[in-house]
């Protein structure tokens, strides 16, 4: 392939990818604002028309604000492409930190350059997000002095975590030969197979309390579905997630046997015992169809072509020009490669998107059909209507927007399908 010819299709590819978002995004807000004034027929019963008008609020607020957002990070995307940011960050760096640092410590300088200047970038966006568009709908709970707290700790797990493993790589890249990729990808792997051990213990800890389950009926409760399903966990822990915001969950975490319970506190004050328990009862249902392992597998898989790809590309000087980048002559080129295959990856995987979210959605129905087979739909039922309606999510969403974007069944089809177990 020639430079110019990636630049087209890369072009062409991110005008076609935005053109659709734009247009799915325009069809969720006529759908959703068109029916904002009556309750969905199957739901008049159980949702009240106040709870149903701050959904469809809300849910168009974050519409219009991810439109903005979708703009913005085109310009930036094109800005660190085919505009010449990437190609003059790189200028620079190699200018100043090469002689100095030597190729691989160049080449760290450039990831963390441009992860600094995207974490700037997208600073005020989360910002706004947080202490407008989430305040203004009644969820935030976060103070300026938290937010910045968990910025700062955001920071600090990114530069012990990612440095190693981005350091490990580019080394690979430089000092493995032809099959550096398939090196670099075991790496990646027992990285993210660490990480998932590490997260429930060490690094949650660091953004949020985690206390034992006390309800004593609720916890025997919950260990008694535990053992009719034949799981085991460390524990089951309460998590203060009402200090950053008014949105409820509940979830397994960790990877063999590291795996726990944790609830939302703000569930656990929303809902009754059987509703908590019905809840609990469709995460073990990911677990029961190896949802989990199957999605790690899947992730694994995915990773693996990328990394044979980016090996095969990271040898093309198309690649780079073609992107608006011009390879080094006399340094290594491995964090140029990486960077414009994270950039570009996106543009290209697009239109992928919606098989992913069809097989989430299906998982989904699954987990449901396990958790009314071993407790109560009518309790399923009740407690994801709760959910919907304390996370403030539509109940009429656009058909075209649910099959490309949502991971989660809409209401009416969720309950539906629980109508027939019941």
């Amino acid at each position: 392939m020639s430079s110019t010819a990636l630049t087209l299709l890369f072009s062409g590819f991110l005008l076609a990818s935005l053109l659709v978002r734009f247009w799915l995004a325009s069809r969720q807000i006529r759908h959703v604002a068109l029916h904002r004034d009556a309750v969905p027929a199957a739901f008049t019963a159980t949702v009240s028309l106040a709870a149903h008008q701050r959904a469809a609020d809300y849910t168009l607020a974050k519409l219009r604000f991810g439109l903005v957002s979708l703009a913005l990070g085109s310009a930036v995307l094109l800005g660190w492409t085919l505009l010449g940011g990437l190609d003059t960050l790189n200028g620079w760096l190699l200018a100043a930190a090469q002689p100095a640092l030597g190729d691989l410590g160049y080449q760290l300088a450039l990831l963390a350059a441009f992860a600094v200047i995207g974490g700037l970038i997208e600073l005020p966006l989360d910002a706004w997000s947080t202490f407008r568009l989430e305040a203004h709908h009644g969820f935030n709970r976060m103070t300026p002095a938290l937010w910045l707290a968990d910025q700062a700790k955001g920071v600090a797990v990114a530069v012990l975590l990612g440095g190693p493993i981005a350091l490990l790589i580019l080394w690979l890249m430089g000092a493995a030969g032809p099959s550096w990729w398939l090196w670099a990808w075991g790496a990646w792997v027992g990285f993210n197979l660490a990480v998932l051990v590490l997260y429930p213990t060490v690094i949650a800890p660091l953004f949020n309390k985690f206390q034992p389950l006390e309800d004593g009926a609720l916890k025997a409760r919950v260990e008694s579905l535990m053992a009719r399903c034949g799981f085991a966990a460390k524990g089951l822990f309460v998590m203060d997630g009402s200090r950053r915001s008014a949105h409820a969950n509940a979830y397994f975490t960790g990877f063999g046997a590291a795996k726990r319970v944790v609830f939302f506190d703000t569930l656990l004050s929303r809902l009754s015992p059987p509703e908590v328990e019905a809840v609990l009862a469709h995460e073990l249902g990911h677990f029961k169809h190896r949802h989990v392992i199957k999605r790690i597998v899947g992730m694994f898989a995915i990773s693996l072509a990328g990394f044979a790809l980016l090996g095969l590309l990271s040898q093309q000087a198309w690649f780079y020009i073609g992107l608006g980048v011009t390879p080094n002559f006399n340094a290594a080129n491995d964090a140029l490669a990486l960077l414009l295959f994270l950039l570009a990856g996106p543009v290209f995987s697009f239109f992928v998107a919606p098989l992913f979210a069809g097989l989430s959605r299906k998982q989904e129905f699954e987990a449901d059909a396990y958790a009314c087979k071993h407790t109560s739909a009518s309790d399923l039922s009740a407690a994801l209507l709760k959910l919907y309606e304390d996370n403030a999510s539509t109940l009429t969403p656009d058909r075209l927007y649910v099959r490309f974007y949502y991971s989660h069944p809409p209401a009416g089809e969720r309950l539906a399908a629980m109508g027939a177990h019941a």
